[in-house]
């Protein structure tokens, strides 16, 4: 394939083939996804005419010349997946080495080249002898051959659909941000051209927030461009990969659960979590579940060895039962009827017996929180009498504990379970560790070596398995062979439970979650957001999407929106020179030039990756390189594992990232406390995409700070890893133009994500600008003409027009979209002024922040977090913001008072900017009173504000006494007739 340059179709297999200007085929030009002639008619005569991938109308102009078969471009597709194997011009294409040999073999790697020269030297002798050349002797396909392919084509349905939003629904959106754009170029036409004389101080400072607010809105906007909608079908999945009779052909998945502090993070959280994964509906031997404990704690641990032994009922009794959800903690306090849809009628007795043993094992593990209150002075021992290797949580070993699987631990049913591995990394004074984004590559390693499934999902250990059925959604996805080629990871939305009605801190980010996520879908994929997400390894590890089409000449310009880097004046490289390119830029390894093998030409030796390139990439584990060998993932049955864990102990070494690429090209990437959108971001820089999967169950569910000083610190955490990767090399500015991989708008999103704090400055500034318009009489903007009153309402008008044709498309509900507009307003001038000065202190004096880690558990109470008040350096500037515009408000009617009845026409523009002000921060202000003694907080702030207006008011107008002003009185006496 890639010796002649042209892509693989991704429905068939075979060559994409060329037009009748001998030119690629390209059935979509949106998104250029690969798809030969044949394949394309099909699709059309079946009456879906959007792509799968972007869901942009096909041209059905290229039916004609579809019509048009060149029969030397076919052939079968077995012998094309061997003629790819045989020229992949990577060795991790090559499927037939083996880690066995590795393993019975030195570290150094020596027989693992000789396998791997040997297999290759084997397939390129049986190509010379058995291939038919496809110049001369086109491959013909048996009538048989064709009648058995046909059947199976008609069957091969997709496992996912792009549902494109309705066009009476898009159309008014995209016509509606058109016109508001050209309405704030005739707005800014206007501020610019009138400035405010006797205010120019204030009235430059407006028009600078306000370009800075045009051009975060221009970001937030655009990439909402075109949203979609995705459908997913399971029973598909289990037709096409789970028959009757034959083995399970689902892919495996490797769960990572991270967890640092167990008395921050309780144990119970955790172990809901890891019994939810345990529970899921997919084949048992597929799934494997590993838990970071990055505080090397005894309680996760011995909390840990509890689960395992209550997985032993719970996991036979969900199975059994269809229960859901699959985390006894959520299920049993459902206040719904547990009884409908079960007809089985021991069910209420195995219930009552399962929430008995649950609750006597949440007794045991209750037990161990509170045992590990007090630390003995000597340290923990385990129940031999040996010391807890992680006493000192700063300097132990790596520690590994297979508790289910292989160990031969079944359920009371003698069914067999998913394994349960603990994992402890290696600390040491001296060596930087990274924090989560080191535990996570951590699990990568020690995954890879023990079952090394060719898919992992991470979650955070408060985030449970809400749907038993959420891995088959994703690999609806992932093992389409028409989609999932090129998909880097999939993503879930977060949804959370033990959240206030009202929702008052805009804890659940449904504004991000079902608008902006949905418009980033239908560009290169949605952002990664750390928790509920399906990886690819392969993509992990740094490498690029197995396909990388390439443009057509005639497609260039409508390319360049697209494309970052349009190619137009630059002579066009060959498709697999740009390929074999990107493979050496993203492992960042040198080709092996073999000259001392002899009867190799110079192609062939540039096939071939020597052990050492590995090496430098992926660290010193000759078993770990084997590895990312295997594309589909999978350990040999003969391997020993015993070995495996030695080996698992050693990737896991505090030493281990030296000198290797880890963080930097491959898994997490480190320099960011936010690791979760620099590594998405370097992966769509590589030229993957993602989906964004929404089922109709939510797939996970966690829990959120509710209180407000812990949600502040949540979003200041977020903000300082933004402004970490702005000030850093991956910053989306100016980072990822070399390949062109990156689109224009999926960049703008990037963009969006790293300036964002930055609109703390202009947005204090302008939160600012009423109170002082109030105290001073000035104001920013002069006396209105009509055709300057008409175009204020238009852009009041066309903002509000543009939120309710959002909220249609988007079904997000109107509250909860001013809840996101007020926290904006909140975490802008509180969390987000704090990270920009933050980033740029750890920028230029080195002061790095430790932040730690938000508590998960919460009151008895319901919503009892909601009303603890926390008070830190945070809320300072929002509280002066309120007390301000108060103190401004006040000053203002007193002013007016005093004035006369002139004086209130201008009074009203003021006071409305000043009450937009109060009323986004009123949230604020309600989560800084707390309880107040079950007064309502309503009551308290008119308490406030009426009491300081009749005080300032008595002390402006000193007791309704004018002040007589002479002059007046002498005019006025002159003017009478005596």
């Amino acid at each position: 394939m890639m010796e002649s340059g042209v892509p693989i179709c991704h429905t068939c297999g075979e060559q994409v083939g060329q037009n009748a200007n001998h030119e690629l085929f390209v059935a979509c030009h949106e998104c250029n996804f690969p798809m030969c002639k044949n394949c394309f008619e099909y699709e059309i005569k079946e009456g879906r005419k959007v792509c799968l991938r972007c869901g942009s109308p096909y041209n059905e102009n290229l039916l004609d010349e579809v019509q048009g078969k060149a029969p030397g471009n076919e052939s079968t597709m077995a012998s094309h997946l061997n003629n790819s194997q045989d020229v992949g011009i990577h060795a991790r294409h090559i499927s037939s080495v083996s880690t066995v040999d590795s393993e019975m073999n030195d570290e150094y790697g020596n027989p693992i080249w000789k396998n791997r020269v040997e297999s290759w030297k084997d397939k390129k002798n049986k190509k010379k002898k058995h291939a038919p050349k496809p110049e001369k002797e086109p491959a013909e396909i048996p009538p048989e051959q064709q009648m058995e392919e046909k059947p199976f084509a008609d069957a091969a349905e997709p496992l996912s659909v792009v549902i494109p939003i309705s066009r009476n629904k898009l159309t008014p959106y995209r016509a509606v941000i058109i016109m508001r754009l050209i309405i704030l170029g005739l707005f800014f036409h206007y501020r610019l051209t009138n400035p405010v004389d006797s205010a120019y101080g204030l009235w430059l400072t407006s028009v600078i927030c306000e370009i800075w607010f045009a051009f975060s809105w221009v970001l937030d906007q655009f990439p909402k461009w075109s949203p979609i909608d995705r459908e997913t079908f399971i029973d598909r999945l289990s037709a096409r990969y789970e028959r009757e009779g034959e083995p399970n052909q689902l892919a495996a998945v490797d769960f990572f659960v991270s967890t640092v502090d167990p008395l921050k993070e309780p144990p119970l959280i955790t172990a809901n979590t890891v019994l939810s994964i345990l529970a899921l509906d997919y084949p048992v031997d597929k799934v494997s579940c590993y838990v970071s404990d990055d505080g090397a704690a005894m309680l996760t641990f011995e909390s840990l060895a509890e689960t395992a032994e209550f997985a032993r009922k719970w996991v036979p009794f969900c199975k059994k039962f269809s229960i859901e959800p699959r985390a006894p903690e959520f299920y049993f306090s459902q206040k719904i009827d547990y009884l409908k849809d079960k007809v089985q009628p021991s069910f209420v007795k195995e219930r009552r017996a399962m929430k008995r043993d649950y609750e006597e094992y949440k007794v045991r593990v209750n037990a161990l929180v509170a045992k590990a209150q007090k630390t003995p002075e000597e340290g923990w021992t385990m129940q031999d009498g040996t010391p807890w290797p992680g006493n000192n949580t700063r300097d132990h070993p790596g520690m590994i504990q297979v508790f289910l699987g292989n160990t031969g631990a079944c359920d009371i049913e003698g069914n067999e379970l998913p394994r349960l591995v603990y994992v402890s990394r290696e600390k040491r004074p001296g060596y930087q560790h990274h924090k989560k984004a080191g535990a996570e590559n951590a699990l990568v390693r020690v995954s890879a070596v023990l079952t090394n499934a060719p898919y992992i999902l991470n979650l955070d250990c408060d985030h449970y398995v809400n749907n038993s059925k959420a891995v088959r959604e994703a690999m609806c996805i992932l093992m389409d062979p028409q989609v999932g080629r090129d998909v880097c990871f999939v993503q879930f939305p977060q949804r959370f439970d033990g959240i206030d009605k009202s929702d008052r801190y805009a804890n659940r980010n449904v504004v991000f979650f079902d608008v902006n996520m949905k418009g980033l879908d239908g560009i290169q994929g949605p952002v990664y957001v750390g928790t509920g997400c399906v990886f690819n390894r392969q993509a992990l590890y740094g490498y690029g999407p197995p396909t990388l089409p390439s443009l057509p000449k005639n497609s260039s310009s409508s390319s360049c929106f697209s494309c970052c880097c349009p190619s137009k004046k630059k002579p066009t490289k060959d498709p697999a020179e740009v390929y074999r390119d990107a493979k050496r830029e993203d492992l960042n390894a040198a080709i092996f030039n073999l000259t001392e093998i002899e009867n190799y030409d110079e192609h062939e030796r540039s096939m071939l990756i020597s052990q050492m390139s590995f090496e430098k990439t992926f660290g010193l584990s000759s078993v770990f390189i084997e590895s990312t060998l295997m594309e589909n993932g999978g350990v040999p049955e003969s391997v020993n594992p015993s070995t495996l864990i030695k080996e698992a102990i050693h990737v896991i070494s505090c030493s281990y990232e030296e000198k290797t690429e880890w963080g930097k090209e491959i898994g997490w990437i480190y320099g960011s406390v936010t690791e979760d959108i620099l590594s998405g971001f370097k992966m769509h820089c590589r030229g993957w995409r993602s989906i964004y999967c929404m089922p109709l169950r939510p797939a996970f569910k966690g829990s959120a700070p509710i209180n407000l000083s812990d949600r502040l610190h949540q979003v200041l955490r977020w903000a300082l890893g933004s402004v970490e990767i702005f000030l850093s090399r991956h910053c989306p500015l100016w980072y990822g133009y070399g390949g062109g991989r990156l689109k224009w708008l999926q960049r703008l999103a990037y963009i969006n994500t790293i300036v964002y704090p930055f609109t703390s400055l202009p947005l204090i500034a302008y939160c600012t600008l009423p109170a002082i318009c109030l105290i001073t009489g000035k104001f920013i903007i002069p006396t209105l003409s009509n055709l300057a009153s008409m175009l204020f309402l238009g852009l009041f008008i066309s903002i509000i027009v543009t939120a309710i044709l959002e909220l249609r498309w988007s079904g997000v509900s109107i509250e909860d979209l001013w809840r996101n507009e007020q926290f904006w307003v909140i975490g802008g001038v509180s969390a987000h002024l704090f990270a920009v000065f933050q980033g740029f202190l750890k920028m230029l004096a080195g002061i790095d922040t430790n932040f730690t880690v938000t508590a998960k558990a919460a009151d008895d109470t319901a919503f009892g977090e909601l009303y603890i008040v926390k008070w830190t350096t945070v809320l300072i500037p929002p509280t002066t913001l309120i007390i301000l515009n108060l103190v401004g408000v006040v000053a203002g009617f007193s002013d007016a008072l005093n004035k006369g009845y002139e004086a209130w026409g201008p009074l009203f523009g003021k006071v409305f900017f000043a009450f937009w002000v109060i009323f986004h921060l009123y949230p604020f202000l309600k989560g800084l009173m707390g309880r107040q003694n079950r007064t309502p907080t309503i009551v308290v702030l008119w308490s406030v504000l009426l009491a300081s207006v009749f005080s300032l008011v008595w002390v402006k107008i000193n007791p309704f006494v004018n002040t007589v002003d002479s002059s007046a009185l002498a005019q006025t006496c002159i003017s009478i007739d005596c």
